[in-house]
């Protein structure tokens, strides 16, 4: 099989802003009078804005309704992204390398459109043909809605695209979808399995490599093709 296309997770895998979506729902829980521990990790990191409020209405017992917490995290979220979002190392490099190659690219995200939107400036619009956010499919991460959905907007099939992930939560989307998945773990470990492969940082990846993971699809995941990096180095 040929590969079809890259779908890039945005936060932690392209940005650096799984920290600053940490420190907003730690800040707004710390207002509530709510301490995050690493307990909370799975219902904040990776997840929905959504899915964190319903999080917090639980933890805390407030008597704020869901739509108002939402929109103050969206709210503080976006200010914060906008003032202090940063590519993570090698991403900007491994973007140009897939445009300069003719690989389609998307990005497939379980943040809200105005956050995405912010990113797109910062990582270059011309490098997705598409994006898919929390506000496009009825169901977001971990469900496998927003990967199929961008494979649909592609006219790819899901089986050739290799989806770039950095969460637990976003490898289960991708692989629930049928996609080959590049891990690169920013807070969570990931292990290798089958039709998944792991690396420290997209500075390992490039281009040859990603090819590999749909080519060598019968063969299974897990492993890194030295071959393929070498092309890439």
């Amino acid at each position: 099989m040929t590969l079809q296309a890259v779908l890039f997770d945005m936060d932690g895998t392209l940005v650096d802003t799984e920290g600053v979506w940490w420190d907003t729902v730690a800040e707004t829980a710390s207002a509530l009078g709510y301490t995050l521990t690493d307990a909370d990790v799975p219902d904040v990191l990776g997840r929905s804005v959504d899915h964190t409020t319903g999080h917090l209405l639980t933890a805390t017992g407030t008597a704020r309704t869901r739509e108002h917490l939402a929109a103050e995290l969206d709210a503080r979220f976006a200010e914060l992204v906008a003032r202090e979002v940063r590519p993570r190392p090698g991403a900007t490099v491994l973007l140009a390398r897939l445009r300069a190659e003719g690989v389609t690219t998307a990005l497939v995200s379980a943040s809200p459109r105005r956050v995405v939107e912010l990113v797109l400036d910062v990582l270059g619009r011309e490098h997705f043909a598409v994006s898919v956010t929390a506000d496009d499919t009825t169901r977001t991460k971990p469900a496998p809605d927003p990967y199929l959905a961008a494979a649909r907007l592609l006219g790819a099939d899901p089986a050739r695209c290799v989806a770039v992930e950095d969460t637990p939560t976003g490898v289960a989307s991708a692989e629930a979808a049928g996609c080959q998945v590049l891990a690169v773990p920013s807070v969570v470990p990931i292990l290798p399995a089958p039709g998944r492969t792991v690396l420290r940082s997209l500075e390992q990846a490039g281009p040859a490599l990603l090819r590999s993971l749909v080519a060598d699809r019968a063969a299974g995941g897990g492993t890194v093709d030295e071959e393929a990096r070498r092309e890439d180095a």
